[in-house]
């Protein structure tokens, strides 16, 4: 099996991406690793690293047509989370 596609994207606080693939994983990417290169270092404007977008297709996600990172790259060093809890139930014992 090949590097799943994304789904969507959400910037995060500490420059770093919330990326969910099709098959329900999400992982943390942190951007601050790759921000000493000079073609990254945009990332570095809030309003410019806040604009991130699904590329078509969920092959990758770009800011511009000159600054984007690969499905393969944020699978490979993305960090796994574990999904929202929001709907799950906690019974106290009396």
């Amino acid at each position: 099996m090949g590097t799943p596609k994304i789904k969507s994207v959400i910037p995060l606080d500490g420059k770093r991406l919330r990326v969910t693939f099709i098959n329900g994983i999400q992982k943390i990417y942190d951007c601050r690793q790759i921000l000493h290169r000079e073609i990254f270092q945009v990332l570095n404007q809030d309003a410019f690293f806040k604009a991130v977008k699904v590329d078509p297709g969920g092959y990758g996600v770009s800011w511009d047509d000159d600054t984007d990172l690969s499905e393969y790259e944020l699978w490979n060093n993305g960090i796994e989370i574990e999904p929202d809890m929001v709907h799950a139930k906690v019974k106290i014992a009396a």
